[in-house]
């Protein structure tokens, strides 16, 4: 049975839904008159997004794929939207998470299906995989960095200033840079050809990601991190102090600029 809270998000949504595509009521849903709909819908549903409205945008992507399912660009923007909706979710709630990061990796590769040229499919089909793989055991995370690695690679090949495909490439190189000499034998032997991956790539791909979009706060906080493994601890509270000024665009936003600042306190100490 649905709880009064549950109801009343619903019955909001609704009347929402209601206010803003009245349009759908008068319009048929077939030819162009579809694809209209289907750009109004996308475009309030975008609106939603970036206002942090999940379960509007959510439900305003879902009627733009019923009217017009073969619109790519609906299904990469509800992977971004369960991409965003799984890491507002506290991190050590991994079971809660794991089915919107599920359903992100579908919809991701429904967009790459319909057409393989659309560079956000790649890029978000390679986020999805990898917030997935924080609980997968070794031999599934070495599998999945493969694809990973390719598909911000077809993303990059696509659209060279994706900022998102450029964070995430990042930040892909400071974590296989990060592993041991022993780990990397262990899993070249054992799990398979593993990527490679550098810090010097790393900081490139994520000064690549500021420079095509300089408001996200997560290509910061990586850089800053990737500066801290590298004991440049002046440039990681400088690029660490920098994330701090820019606008919380995702709901994980606020908790990632309260890890800035544990580690700018950490890192503090070390000056």
């Amino acid at each position: 049975m649905e709880n009064k809270s549950t109801i009343r998000t619903t019955a909001t949504v609704s009347i929402l839904l209601l206010s803003v595509v009245p349009t759908l009521i008068s319009l048929p849903v077939t030819g162009s008159a579809a694809a209209r709909n289907t750009q109004e819908l996308v475009r309030q549903a975008d609106e939603a997004f970036f206002a942090m409205r999940y379960e509007l945008a959510d439900s305003l992507y879902s009627l733009a794929q019923d009217i017009h399912p073969e619109t790519p660009g609906v299904y990469w923007k509800l992977s971004r939207l369960y991409v965003g909706i799984g890491e507002a979710l506290p991190p050590e709630n991994t079971e809660a998470r794991r089915p919107f990061f599920e359903r992100a990796v579908v919809f991701a590769r429904t967009c790459t299906e319909i057409d393989p040229d659309v560079a956000e499919g790649h890029t978000w089909l390679a986020a999805s995989l990898g917030v997935l793989s924080d609980n997968a055991g070794p031999r599934e995370k070495i599998k999945r960095a493969n694809i990973i690695k390719s598909e911000l690679e077809q993303a990059l090949e696509l659209n060279p200033h994706d900022d998102v495909a450029l964070s995430i490439l990042g930040s892909f190189h400071r974590e296989i840079s990060d592993m041991g000499w022993l780990e990397k034998v262990f899993a070249k032997t054992f799990l398979g050809a593993l990527p490679e991956g550098s810090r010097e790539e790393a900081e490139t791909y994520l000064k690549r990601a500021i420079a095509s979009n300089p408001l996200v706060i997560r290509h910061y906080h990586e850089l800053g991190k990737l500066y801290r493994d590298m004991k440049r601890y002046e440039d990681a509270m400088e690029v660490l102090g920098e994330a701090l000024t820019k606008p919380v665009l995702m709901k994980s936003d606020v908790r990632r600029r309260e890890n800035i600042k544990a580690l700018m306190t950490g890192l503090s100490k070390k000056l």
